[in-house]
């Protein structure tokens, strides 16, 4: 008669254990990916809005700058409240430089210019999610924070 072996007890344990930690880290994982999609999806949609908003702004001040209030800004700025518009706040900045374009001449081969001073604005406007004003430097590595900027120029002729 053959001994008998002692009969294996343990193993369906162990095993039903790995399996279980298989599949967590599975879920966890699929967790994540869906997570991440989630957040990419709304900051594309943030940074669609933030686009949209320094676009506003920077005609904004171009109106400004041509036909309101800033003929000659230098270093003026203002931040526009969209937030019920777009969830966003816009800084928008203006300089602006006067250049003399032209010449005088008095030479026979060379027509006559004269002197013609042209100013040149410089509109920035950007755009973020921001708490108050943009850029918003405490926000600027936090997840979900969206900033878009808008430089245009253009001069008053």
């Amino acid at each position: 008669m053959k001994p008998m072996r002692p009969r294996a007890e343990g193993f369906g344990v162990v095993a039903a254990l790995l399996v279980l930690v298989v599949l967590s880290v599975l879920g966890g994982a699929i967790a994540r990916m869906s997570w991440t999609q989630q957040v990419s999806s709304a900051q594309d949609i943030d940074a669609a809005r933030a686009q949209r908003a320094a676009n506003s702004g920077a005609e904004w001040g171009l109106y400004q700058a041509l036909r309101g209030g800033w003929t000659t800004c230098n270093n003026t700025s203002q931040t526009l409240d969209l937030r019920t518009e777009l969830g966003v706040w816009v800084t928008v900045s203006c300089n602006s430089a006067l250049y003399v374009e032209g010449e005088n001449g008095s030479n026979d081969e060379l027509p006559v210019y004269t002197n013609k001073n042209v100013r040149v604005f410089v509109i920035d406007a950007v755009a973020c999610n921001g708490t108050a004003t943009c850029p918003d430097n405490s926000r600027v590595t936090s997840v979900g924070y969206v900033e878009r900027r808008r430089q245009v120029q253009a001069t008053d002729q």
